[in-house]
């Protein structure tokens, strides 16, 4: 009886210390691996495209929609104030700092970081991971490096059009539909949004787009149990990325701002 309670009770720390130590392991073969011979580009390119362009009309959409709400919840909450002309510094502040890059990585992971699981998770449970090896290719250099380098890298280009399409969204309703000044909008976006902020954002999308990648490839590369484990791990995955970007994201904002007791 005690057993099963000691089991039940460290069962939860066992699955996150194995979990890092697996996220740990992928991470040194990728780095290794991603920087000895031979460099193939063209592997790189065709998951920037994938991960990058591919993602360009959810990302749209969703900036857009995003901040075109913020918007007018923003209006309608400052009327009460007579404060409805902070709106375009609001938007361009929550958008550049937050918004674009959190919002921009969920859709990011439930679009390509899922599609990456799948496809390595396919792979793996056919054999063609192991039939890479028998024909003395690296499957870590030739599958997970490429991958991973295109979220790192094409996540912040797709923050920097969520903010154009979030700005241009909170600018539509504000200023077209809620009357506000349209010089007054831009004035504010442009006075108190700076480049530290948008640096945030980058900065944020950076570490958020390598993680991403990192645990797509580790759930799908050592999947296992047939198409329900393919499933699986899908799930896992797009389940762990979204949990990961929000602590991450509180993680590198206390860092940045010097708050939250980091």
């Amino acid at each position: 009886m005690w057993k099963k309670a000691l089991k039940a009770i460290f069962a939860w720390p066992h699955f996150v210390l194995t979990e890092i130590g697996m996220m740990a392991q992928l991470f040194g073969q990728a780095v290794f691996w991603g920087i000895r011979p031979p460099y193939r580009f063209r592997l790189v390119i065709e998951a920037m495209e994938y991960v990058g362009v591919q993602s360009i009309f959810i990302i749209v959409l969703t900036g857009t929609f995003i901040g075109m709400v913020f918007g007018i919840q923003l209006v309608d909450g400052f009327r009460q104030f007579g404060a409805e002309n902070q709106a375009g510094a609001v938007v361009g502040l929550a958008l550049t700092r937050e918004l674009a890059p959190v919002f921009a990585a969920l859709m990011l992971s439930s679009r390509a970081g899922s599609a990456m699981s799948t496809e390595l998770g396919s792979m793996r449970v056919s054999d063609q991971i192991d039939a890479l090896t028998t024909m003395a290719v690296n499957p870590i250099q030739y599958l997970v490096v490429p991958r991973i380098i295109a979220g790192a890298l094409m996540l912040p280009v797709l923050v920097m059009i969520f903010n154009i399409v979030g700005i241009f969204g909170a600018w539509l309703v504000c200023v077209k539909i809620l009357g506000l000044d349209p010089g007054i909008f831009v004035d504010k976006v442009r006075w108190f949004v700076d480049a530290k902020d948008v640096t945030q954002g980058m900065v944020k999308a950076l570490v958020f787009g390598f993680a991403v990648s990192l645990i797509a490839c580790r759930h799908g590369f050592y999947a296992k149990g047939g198409a329900a484990g393919v499933g699986q791990a899908t799930t896992r995955a797009v389940v762990q990325n979204a949990v990961t970007i929000l602590f991450l994201d509180y993680i590198i904002t206390s860092l940045i701002t010097g708050q939250g007791g980091l």
